[in-house]
């Protein structure tokens, strides 16, 4: 039997813990899934734009966004029980800086286009959520990309320009525009469309589900 082709579009902000779950779930479902031949393609969202181009203490942004330390104690605990259930070993204590993730979106980009758009990905979570690397600084986007077989040097060059700047901002004013307003996000096929790190049984159905439809 021939592999149903199903391209899949993942809605996500690299600074969300629940995207890197949402993302481990959905390669947990494709795995159990040998007939589907997925064809993934990140989308990005910016789930906090107005963080300043340098990014922002970790502690000040985790005020903002939960207030007191007890709530923030309660939702990092639930992240990390959910990253538990996916390999996932959350290192918050780590993170020092909470930066504004355009040029992590840009990075992205430039790796699909030599095909390292998964594994960058990949990259950029555990380098942020688990060692706790200032993933907003050009350094450390440029080691990353040295890190899954892109040039450095052309990598650095291309962020110090505004190349993909206006392509990030209008992918997520199209996401807004599909009544996206929080990720993850997924797009099965041309129509089965789920929000939230959902378990992997649910997101089964609606690949199976899109699979009819193809």
């Amino acid at each position: 039997m021939m592999p149903v082709k199903m391209p899949i579009d993942v809605i996500f902000d690299i600074i969300c813990p629940w995207c890197y779950i949402g993302k481990k779930r959905l390669e947990r479902t494709l795995d159990a899934r040998p007939d589907i031949e997925a064809h993934i393609r990140w989308r990005p969202f910016l789930l906090s734009p107005e963080i300043p181009p340098d990014g922002i203490d970790r502690t000040l942004y985790l005020a903002n966004k939960y207030g007191g330390e007890a709530r923030i104690r309660r939702v990092q605990g639930a992240i990390a029980n959910a990253g538990q259930s996916v390999a996932i070993d959350f290192n918050f204590e780590r993170i020092r800086h909470t930066p504004n993730s355009l040029d992590a979106h840009r990075l992205i980009r430039f790796a699909a286009l030599e095909g390292k758009a998964a594994e960058t990905v990949e990259s950029l979570y555990s380098g942020y959520f688990i060692d706790g690397l200032n993933i907003g600084a050009h350094n450390v986007l440029g080691d990353i990309a040295a890190s899954v077989g892109l040039d450095r040097d052309d990598i650095q060059a291309r962020l110090a320009g505004d190349s993909e700047t206006a392509a990030i901002y209008d992918e997520n004013a199209r996401a807004h525009r599909l009544g996206v307003n929080g990720v993850p996000s997924f797009v099965f096929g041309a129509s089965m469309v789920i929000s939230g790190a959902q378990d992997p049984k649910v997101l089964a159905k609606l690949i199976d589900a899109a699979a009819k439809a193809a």
